[in-house]
């Protein structure tokens, strides 16, 4: 069976757990009349080597990290939703309006896959969904379909570890997909011809997204995440490696007055860990850029009218008045607590909501 046969239908409710390179994360939501509650968040340490980009390289140890978080939550759950970060091949077609069901996903699921996929179809876990029905130019009626295809040999290993922790994975989605749940209401606001570029900075790498009508149409992955950021910041202040990225929870990103080409000063002061992550940050932006023009390139008439930071870099201070100045668009930071006005038991800071967006759109898939 196709494991991402399962991403747009309905199963038991079980619990969203999120794999990234240092943590495991857990969250639950139930709904209480028409609002949600955030019924458990839980997350326990993963040490260097156990899980690197997107891979499980260590199954006993991260199936380990499943169980504990597990038990710190005190849930009994058999099911869960995870995602795999930024490996999946989306694309949108068209196919004719006529097909009946079987049809469509005979010609999705092999004809059309087959084309779009720079491997083996045989290889590939695939799922599709309708999208929305059109015209085209020659007055043919066609259904906008949703491609999702992720390789094999990287969703095996998610549905073995689970099973190892002695959970069943009702869905296994990509990390936009769940990020995209969470804002969704946000997304509502941008018309048919305007894109949001949402910005997923990780430990690892930076998930780049260009979702249109909640739909992503372009997806990227830059190897520069919190990691990155904090290596510079260490290395600069002599401070040894560290894993630990709290440090720039506490950093403020200096946004400086724009010189009179138009592009802010670069100045960072005297402080060699600020001129360090600046430089880092800059590349970054420069990455946002590239994506941004290559998708705009396509010949689609599109504007992209607003960054949407998520992930634990989103909250490195200033980051956004930064990168709206650098790329001269509107940027805010995603607060999933209040983007779903989810209830919550304790209080959350804010610094590391916009962490939660990922975790929290996985455990809105089980409510």
């Amino acid at each position: 069976m196709d494991s991402l046969k399962s991403i747009f239908n309905r199963k038991p409710r079980g619990v969203g757990i999120e794999l990234t390179p240092e943590r495991v994360n857990l969250a639950r939501l139930k709904r209480q009349g028409t609002a949600l509650k955030l019924e458990s968040l839980a997350s326990v340490e993963l040490a260097e080597g156990i899980y690197e980009e997107g891979q499980i390289l260590d199954s006993a140890a991260v199936a380990d990290a499943i169980q504990t978080v597990l038990a710190e939550s005190k849930l009994k759950v058999k099911q869960a939703t995870t995602a795999i970060p930024g490996r999946a091949i989306t694309r949108v077609i068209p196919v004719p309006a006529e097909l009946d069901d079987d049809e469509l996903r005979e010609m999705v699921l092999n004809q059309e896959a087959s084309l779009y996929l720079p491997f083996p179809r045989e290889e590939a876990d695939v799922d599709y969904q309708k999208l929305g029905y059109f015209v085209d130019e020659d007055g043919i009626e066609k259904v906008q379909v949703l491609l999702v295809a992720v390789r094999k040999d990287l969703t095996d290993p998610y549905i073995e570890v689970f099973q190892q922790a002695g959970l069943m994975l009702n869905v296994l989605e990509t990390s936009s997909f769940a990020l995209i749940r969470t804002i969704r209401e946000q997304l509502r606001q941008f018309t048919p011809q305007e894109a949001a570029a949402v910005v997923d900075i990780e430990f690892e790498n930076t998930e780049i997204s260009i979702v249109v009508d909640g739909v992503p149409h372009f997806s990227r992955t830059v190897p520069i995440g919190t990691f990155q950021i904090q290596s510079a910041l260490s290395r600069a202040m002599n401070l040894p490696p560290s894993r630990n990225t709290e440090l720039l929870q506490g950093m403020t990103v200096p946004v400086q007055s724009m010189d009179t080409v138009g592009a802010p000063q670069m100045g960072g002061g005297s402080n060699p860990g600020t001129t360090a992550m600046l430089r880092v940050l800059g590349e970054l932006s420069d990455e946002l850029r590239r994506s941004i023009d290559f998708y705009l390139n396509q010949g689609e008439d599109m504007e992209v009218a607003q960054l949407l930071l998520a992930g634990p870099g989103a909250s490195i201070g200033q980051l956004d008045e930064f990168l709206a100045q650098r790329l001269s668009l509107p940027a805010s930071q995603i607060d999933p607590i209040s983007a779903l006005s989810l209830e919550v038991d304790e209080e959350i800071p804010e610094a590391q909501r916009a962490g939660l967006a990922t975790v929290i759109g996985l455990g809105l898939r089980e409510v």
